[in-house]
């Protein structure tokens, strides 16, 4: 995949999450940097970052738990190390972090 597009796909990614995130219903502040870069911080002070990586062509997720790389494949995002679905590993990481069940469903 060329460079340009994997960056339009990503971008709509991460606008999705985004969006999932703030009606996941946890307590989160989310802000958005340059160059594709959501920052996540949970009302106990710890925090997640979320960005695209266009050299390895993935998204990358840094959290409490670990980091964990997703690549597109038939129109999902699946870990690259287990096969993990990008929004169900969402909802197990910012359950996590925030101290309640969450869903993060892509919208």
């Amino acid at each position: 995949m060329e460079e340009s597009a994997f960056n339009a796909l990503a971008e709509a990614e991460l606008a999705r999450i985004e969006a999932a995130l703030e009606s996941c219903g946890a307590e989160l502040d989310i802000e958005t940097m340059p160059g594709g870069v959501l920052e996540i911080e949970f009302e106990n002070g710890s925090k997640m970052v979320i960005n695209r990586h266009s050299a390895a062509r993935e998204i990358w997720v840094a959290a409490k738990a670990g980091g964990f790389h997703f690549r597109p494949d038939a129109g999902r995002w699946v870990a690259t190390r287990d096969g993990a679905e990008l929004y169900a590993l969402l909802s197990r990481l910012v359950s996590e972090q925030s101290g309640n069940p969450v869903v993060v469903v892509a919208s």
